[in-house]
């Protein structure tokens, strides 16, 4: 499209970045791409929420609406994400009409049964409804999108989903009015009005129900908890992403080993990482949780979760033993802010799990880690979380500025040939040494040493600028904290990029 030819050819005028070092600004799609796939619920080291709102509403309204539809596809599909899709589509309705666009993306985004209400919730707070018993009205592309989502789930997928929240899903339904693709779909339809939907058996309503019921004795209630568990990893209701944040509560609960043993082999099993979906740092979270248990089985546990990791890298494509590949992780204070509100998990971790699923996956590799200084750390290939957890460790060692221009400053005065350098940041890079400017290290890099080099932005912050002018002199920028983002690593070395990967969705 024409509207793409342009954008990619916009000249990248030269900005301040957050640390008042000279940048560069990405064109409005590349923007959107890195603030969307790097989106969360807390504020972020420089840039509060409400900023960010603001930012992505101007962003939105900058580029091609069709751009923004396959971008909410990609992110809920290709890198896993829940909300900020959905975001996406309240604020595109909100500026785009005329069409039947909005109709056919929101089946598309809504993958699960409360998204249909949580699409609506976001609605309700984006358009200032807030207050009121329930939304006046919808769009009619809009509804007729939802419409057709309600007519995705089975009596189950509403029932385990079906929750006290701020829009239920008895409201959505009045709001909404789908019509029945057939007398059962009517059925669920009518439990939903009537909210005599059959209790789900899943893993919260079991351990729920147990809660709530007078036990004889302490021993007794621990004893049910412990054969409730073992029921439930039995019956295989316990679903992944449940079992992976619950595997502390399994094994405090004194589950028996070959139970114990079931849940490994979910845990590690090839084909149940592929269908789980999980962002890589989920792994390393429930690793750090098992650190406080005192279980004789919690070994077994933290081997399946290493299994699990390396099953997650199986499909990632590394490089042959004759590419030399330099890995740089930013450690800097403005990586260590946890990546939601919840979470313990920081956005430096989230650029080590990448960096240790490449690392494993490339036969000649350096990796090391920066901040005040530059530092090479070997790691084992075969221990992706292990590996982590030693950076982890000696991460104060590097001090916590953002010189990145130090990795580069470093094989340049060694004289050292790469031939792909990634560095995992937030892009916010600067000297706080001197002047001397990442992009002139490299150009120098480029022309004394290794011609062929490149250089691979990781940006896992998404705030908008990056260090070098993008695709001159061999300068790439990916995005995004999902395993998925090696797919792009892949396109861009067969001559694609971000954009194009996006473009690719089908609507």
């Amino acid at each position: 499209m024409i509207f793409n030819i342009l954008n990619r050819k916009r000249k990248a005028p030269v900005v301040r970045n957050h640390e008042g070092e000279k940048a560069y600004a990405v064109t409005p799609q590349m923007e959107l791409y890195t603030l969307i796939v790097t989106w969360s619920l807390n504020d972020s080291f420089y840039e509060k929420n409400e900023e960010r709102l603001f930012r992505l509403r101007d962003l939105i309204a900058k580029n091609d609406p069709l751009f923004v539809a396959k971008l909410a596809i990609y992110a809920r599909h290709k890198m896993y994400m829940r909300s900020v899709p959905l975001l996406l589509v309240t604020e595109l309705t909100k500026i785009h009409s005329g069409d039947n666009l909005i109709s056919r993306l929101v089946p598309r985004v809504v993958s699960r049964a409360d998204e249909i209400t949580e699409l609506l919730a976001c609605y309700q707070v984006i358009n200032l409804r807030i207050g009121t018993k329930k939304l006046n009205r919808l769009s009619k592309q809009l509804q007729k999108g939802l419409s057709a989502a309600f007519n995705s789930f089975d009596e189950y997928q509403f029932a385990k989903y079906n929750r006290r929240t701020a829009v239920t899903l008895r409201d959505a339904l009045f709001l909404v009015h789908p019509k029945a693709k057939d007398e059962t779909q009517q059925s669920i339809f009518n439990k939903i009005a009537e909210e005599t939907l059959n209790t789900p058996y899943t893993w919260e309503t079991e351990l729920s129900a147990l809660g709530q019921q007078a036990f004889e004795t302490e021993a007794v209630k621990i004893e049910a908890f412990k054969a409730k568990w073992e029921e439930l990893i039995e019956s295989g209701k316990l679903g992944y992403m449940a079992l992976l944040r619950n595997l502390r509560n399994v094994l405090e609960a004194g589950v028996s080993y070959n139970y114990i043993l079931k849940a490994c082999e979910v845990l590690s099993s090839d084909n149940q990482v592929t269908n789980a979906k999980q962002f890589p740092f989920r792994y390393l979270s429930a690793y750090r949780e098992l650190m406080f248990t005192q279980t004789g089985y919690t070994g077994e546990v933290l081997g399946a979760l290493e299994k699990a990791v390396q099953a997650s890298a199986m499909n990632i494509k590394g490089f042959g033993a004759e590419t030399r590949v330099l890995l740089g992780c930013d450690v800097s204070g403005s990586m260590q802010t946890p990546v939601s509100a919840r979470s313990k998990v920081m956005l430096y971790d989230v650029g080590l799990m990448l960096a240790m699923l490449l690392q494993n996956r490339c036969k000649n590799v350096v990796t090391g880690m920066f901040g005040d200084t530059w530092k090479v750390i070997p790691v084992p290939k075969n221990n992706i979380l292990g590996n982590v957890q030693e950076f982890y460790r000696r991460e104060g060692e590097v001090g916590y500025s953002t010189n990145g221009y130090l990795v580069i400053q470093d094989i340049l005065d060694r004289k050292v040939r790469m031939d792909k350098i990634m560095l995992f940041t937030d892009c916010q890079l600067w000297n706080s040494y001197g002047s001397v400017h990442i992009e002139n290290l490299w150009k120098r890099y480029k022309a004394e040493v290794a011609p062929e080099a490149k250089l691979y932005l990781f940006d896992l912050k998404g705030y908008g600028t990056t260090p070098i002018k993008l695709e001159k002199n061999s300068v790439y920028m990916i995005s995004g904290w999902s395993d998925k983002v090696f797919e792009v690593l892949d396109a861009l070395d067969k001559g694609g990029s971000a954009v194009l990967e996006i473009e690719k969705m089908e609507l």
